[in-house]
């Protein structure tokens, strides 16, 4: 019943909300979880986090390059100021009116000079921002390869319950997307924001000071109405973005997860429907990258008519003001050449504008990725674990995935060192669920496992999963060569080594006799092999670790019965020596266990050895009776059609 602090009482805990307090602490039993700060969506905030990644605290060389890259632009911005006063002083070299001397040097004082000083200013501004850009260049990639090592390595920091219930495609369209974004934020935020406010001062003071406020007033207009109209378009494109991008999400992610499930997808006759719902996401992204499209050409429009207006309002200005004698033409010029030299940034602005919104729409979910809370994580004074013998010992453990479905209700059981364990029964009594905890991927939420009598929960993953090698039911390959799949339980092997292990675990020979033998790729999830070889390859490698722990979870189960034979007296060579846990549905490969564990419904129903068991004709004996009679069966089904197959042969073609 729900007390009033919403806490579920149970046996020895409390189950509170997906949290489960036993003896003061509280273990999650809930998925991870986004920790949101007050900052979460903040633009500021984002671009905040990013600056360690722009200025990084251990690349002097690096900050040098930004720091020269600033220089250069401020640079770059007072040639860009002088380009239109040539244009003016040349304008009015040509009309006889100019007058720079005391301004320029004599030599510089001519018509012809003045153009070709220009024409100089453009090139030199041109080189100086391509400069710019050149040595930045390594300071924004720096930047990108950090932020997508950091989202990598936080994908691995993750518990198996994300990587159970995330989607591939659609998180690695977010990972690509983001690593984009971090790079545009990045580029932007430096080489434009700040140049193009500080264009936009200069210019401001320049109108104000040549030619009075009125200038000023009409500039300053001007722009802040450009700004605020490109800032209410591109919010509301922001939206349509977000949109486009779910749908291209989506899309990519039921086409990875068809071709991922190819083979399911032929077996059912189902590519019509898989092409139905791709094209469906597709057609939404369709509809959302047109209205995009379309709003870009009103946000254009918008901006050309603002900016156009305020030009023709200083032009007339200007040309009544030559024509009263107040000014000169290279004075008309010169405002017309500093409003087109201010277009630029201001069209910088809005580019810069909604690129950096839409890198910030692009990373919000890389940086909602980096904000998932790992499930399982080690303690601030975790230790490495030290393996004296490796014995193992399940106390009073208690666990669910989901609060309302517990899986194991009070597991107790030693495996001794050295000794081999089993433990067997029905599905979903919870038999890999030990492994996962042993291998904490999970933690328990009540009593504990220890090795050695240290508690799991105290160590460090690392340590933990060094020590510990796991032949697992469901063996999924890299995409590699043979060689690579097998060298993976201990990189630093030799080939020696790699091909030991596969002879030990009765695969030496079928790769012997490939074309390309240990070079032979295995294809996608290992796809280009049988479940046998799969399961083979995986035994090798595991041998390859050559852990103190072994784990070994329906390690034939992929196997037919005579391979099955081989691969268990290859096991039992392996497991010599060693702690051994063996978590098995077929029972004839566990009758040599040390004690073997029957789980029903998360409890232990019986122990004890094989003879003792079918001594006691429970649960054990009845399983061990069903199997037998199976195995009994499906001998005798072979033999017949073994008899069949001799009787065709020695009564020839005629008596077919």
């Amino acid at each position: 019943m729900e007390n009033a602090r919403g806490c579920l009482e149970k046996t020895g805990s409390r189950i509170c909300h997906g949290v489960a307090v036993a003896d003061g602490k509280a273990e999650s039993m809930a998925p991870q979880k986004k920790t949101v700060s007050a900052d979460a969506g903040n633009p500021m905030q984002t671009i905040v986090n990013l600056w360690p990644y722009m200025w990084p605290s251990d690349r002097a060389d690096l900050k040098m390059r930004v720091v020269w890259a600033t220089v250069i632009l401020l640079v770059a911005k007072i040639v860009l100021l002088l380009v239109p006063y040539f244009f003016k002083w040349s304008t009015d070299a040509l009309n006889g009116k100019a007058d720079v001397v005391g301004i320029l040097p004599a030599f510089l004082t001519g018509a012809v000079m003045l153009v070709l000083a220009y024409n100089v200013a453009r090139l030199l501004q041109a080189g100086l921002n391509q400069l710019r850009d050149a040595l930045f260049a390594s300071v924004g990639q720096h930047a990108v390869r950090q932020l997508a090592y950091r989202t990598f390595v936080h994908m691995h920091q993750l518990s198996l319950r994300f990587h159970l219930e995330r989607r591939t495609g659609g998180l690695s369209r977010i990972i690509e997307r983001g690593t984009k974004g971090i790079e545009t934020i990045v580029r932007f935020t430096i080489l434009n924001t700040v140049p193009t406010l500080i264009e936009f001062l200069l210019t401001a003071v320049i109108f104000w000071w040549g030619y009075g406020f009125s200038y000023l007033l009409v500039t300053a207009v001007t722009v802040c109405l450009y700004i605020w109209f490109t800032v209410k378009a591109s919010d509301w494109r922001i939206a349509i973005r977000r949109s486009m991008n779910e749908s291209d999400t989506d899309a990519n992610t039921k086409a990875i997860d068809s071709l991922l499930n190819f083979e399911t997808v032929k077996y059912f006759g189902n590519e019509e429907m898989e092409a139905k719902r791709f094209d469906q996401s597709m057609a939404r992204y369709e509809k959302s990258a047109t209205q995009v499209w379309t709003s870009l050409g009103w946000l254009n429009f918008g901006q050309a008519l603002i900016f156009g207006a305020g030009t023709a309002i200083m032009m007339v200005m200007s040309a009544l003001a030559v024509q009263r004698g107040e000014q000169s033409l290279g004075d008309f010029v010169f405002i017309n050449a500093m409003l087109m030299q201010l277009s630029i940034p201001l069209n910088f602005i809005g580019f810069v504008y909604r690129e950096i919104r839409q890198g910030l729409t692009d990373i919000e979910q890389m940086f909602d990725l980096l904000e998932v809370e790992a499930e399982v994580l080690d303690k601030p004074e975790a230790r490495e674990l030290a393996i004296d013998k490796g014995a193992i010992a399940f106390k009073d453990v208690y666990f669910s995935y989901d609060p309302a479905r517990p899986i194991l209700k009070g597991i107790t059981f030693d495996v001794p060192a050295g000794k081999t364990v089993a433990v067997v029964g029905p599905s979903g009594a919870g038999k890999s669920t030990l492994s996962r905890l042993l291998y904490r991927f999970y933690d328990v939420q009540e009593g504990s496992i220890t090795i050695d009598g240290q508690d799991v929960r105290e160590l460090t993953q690392k340590s933990l999963r060094k020590a510990i090698g796991m032949v697992p039911q469901d063996t999924v390959l890299f995409n590699d060569t043979l060689a690579y799949n097998i060298r993976y339980g201990r990189p630093s092997a030799n080939d020696a080594d790699v091909q030991a292990a596969a002879e030990i675990a009765q695969i030496g020979d079928f790769i012997k006799h490939l074309p390309e033998g240990y070079n032979a790729m295995v294809g996608e999830r290992g796809l280009k092999l049988s479940g046998g070889e799969k399961q083979r390859v995986a035994i090798a490698r595991t041998i390859l670790k050559s852990p103190p722990i072994l784990i070994l979870d329906e390690a034939t189960s992929a196997l037919d019965t005579r391979t099955e034979q081989e691969i268990q007296a290859a096991l039992d060579v392996v497991s010599q020596n060693r702690t051994t846990l063996v978590i098995a549905h077929r029972l004839s490969t566990v009758i040599h266990a040390d004690e073997i564990i029957v789980l029903k419904d998360g409890v232990i129903a019986e122990r004890g050895t094989h003879g003792e068991l079918i001594d006691r004709d429970g649960l054990y004996a009845s399983m061990w009776s069903r199997q037998r009679e199976a195995t009994q069966a499906e001998e005798r089904l072979k033999q017949v059609r073994e008899e069949d197959d001799l009787g065709v042969v020695m009564r020839g073609p005629a008596a077919v």
